[in-house]
């Protein structure tokens, strides 16, 4: 190992020298650090103006945003500032995700760099996206960084090792066979029992459908909670029970890159089992009621959920010594973050969104920059859960056709505020949490061993 005390950064634990590879590739992930930082404080900026806006507080100040910030885009005032929200969280978020690849010496990181900037380039020149040379910038010093030692990244070890000891078995295509056994049968008795309660006819096809899909993505959301940490907790505590984790810190893998590889062959594996429920969801389509958007966006929410959750295993897994105890806090806290619907809806931050996205109000009186507060902060809480998350995506989609961006009226004045669709907001929060808890495993695990104990 080489001494380079100068370089410590957030995923870099105290105590370990970084090899001149590791001090470059430190580098570059801390300019992706900083440029997500950087969009996380224009984030802050952008939602302060958009409240001031939306309650009048500073007259033509969405118009004044428009132009400096999506200046050739041909948008409505406020739906400008909503995409330019949008665009800013999403870079912020790959900007964590590929910060962890970097590390990690991942090929699809040194790939998604250049594709990230060139992105936020042609944002810039084709619609007057400003915020994007932030993006671009970062993501252009780290590319040319990371560029010099190009020979570094390549599909992960791990990854490839796991995939194939997983599917070289039976035990991958039994949980397979069993989890859409279980599927198909679940949809087989919502049939009939739906069927047998309600009056049938070519007018009620449309609810069925509806219902087998509602219910379809309900049990595939229960599964996926038990299957993703099952997966991910004991892929490091593993190692240790069976005394082969200080094997492999001594050979030359990097920590981000074990800690990625564990977590990649985990999710590869539940993305094969979210895209084979696919035909199963897309029954619906028989019957009508339910369209192309609705099972793309299930789709999203429940892969960022499995990401999520694995995540969840993964870093309870490098911080717990025994695999039994990671998965019961696994499972603990998927089940804390699934779950937690009822213990939201007694909020009156979370009635007030509800109310606003149902079109009825949101039952706050008075002070429009209150109303307003409460409104955002109701959409901060729903983007926590994913239960929640599904629901008002599909409530918006259907009543309102929202995919994207929409307006709240505010009942105290009659202003407007922008928002977004919940499964945006979602999809960004669980690409942040999971890069956290990413970040804080690999800390753990380049721990000395004396404090790891």
């Amino acid at each position: 190992m080489y001494e380079d005390a100068g370089i410590v950064g957030w995923a870099d634990a105290p105590g370990e020298a970084l090899t001149p590879r590791e001090a470059r590739l430190e580098r570059a992930a801390s300019a992706l650090r900083w440029g997500a930082l950087a969009n996380g404080g224009l984030i802050a900026v952008l939602l302060l103006l958009a409240f001031l806006g939306g309650v009048r507080a500073v007259p033509g100040l969405f118009s004044a945003l428009h132009s400096a910030l999506l200046g050739a885009a041909a948008l409505a005032d406020d739906a400008a500032l909503a995409t330019v929200i949008v665009l800013t969280l999403l870079n912020t978020s790959l900007l964590l995700v590929l910060m962890v690849g970097v590390l990690a010496r991942e090929l699809w990181a040194l790939v998604g760099l250049w594709l990230l900037a060139a992105a936020n380039a042609a944002a810039l020149l084709l619609a007057g996206f400003t915020p994007g040379v932030v993006t671009a910038g970062a993501a252009a010093w780290a590319g040319a960084v990371a560029a010099r030692d190009a020979r570094a990244f390549r599909l992960n070890p791990v990854m490839v090792r796991e995939l194939r000891g997983r599917m070289r078995g039976a035990r991958a295509f039994v949980v397979l066979t069993v989890y859409l056994g279980l599927m198909s049968g679940f949809t087989v008795l919502l049939y009939l029992f739906y069927t047998a309660t309600q009056i049938t006819g070519s007018a009620a096809s449309g609810a069925v459908g509806r219902v087998l899909f509602v219910g379809l993505v309900g049990i595939e959301l229960l599964l996926i909670i038990f299957i993703a940490p099952a997966f991910t907790a004991g892929a490091i505590a593993g190692e240790r029970e069976r005394q082969t984790y200080d094997l492999l810190r001594t050979t030359l893998l990097a920590s981000p890159s074990f800690v990625i590889g564990k977590l990649e062959s985990a999710l590869g594996y539940i993305l094969l089992l979210l895209f084979s429920a696919i035909p199963l969801q897309s029954i619906a389509f028989l019957f009508g009621g339910v369209n192309t958007a609705e099972i793309v966006l299930a789709f999203v929410i429940l892969t960022a959920t499995a990401i999520t959750l694995g995540t969840v295993g993964i870093y309870f897994s490098a911080i717990t010594p025994r695999a039994l105890t990671a998965s019961l806090r696994a499972y603990a806290a998927a089940l804390a973050i699934t779950f937690g619907v009822p213990l939201l809806a007694s909020l009156p931050l979370f009635n007030a969104f509800v109310g606003a996205a149902g079109g009825y109000g949101s039952g706050i009186s008075g002070s429009p920059v209150v109303e307003a507060a409460f409104i955002y902060a109701g959409l901060f809480l729903v983007s926590l859960n994913p239960i929640a998350t599904a629901l008002i995506t599909q409530q918006l989609l259907i009543d309102r056709q929202v995919v994207g961006f929409w307006t709240v009226t505010l009942s105290s004045d009659g202003s407007t505020i922008p928002l977004v669709s919940p499964w945006i907001s979602f999809t960004v929060a669980c690409l942040a949490i999971s890069t956290a808890l990413v970040v804080l495993a690999v800390r753990r695990m380049r721990r000395p061993a004396r404090e790891a104990r």
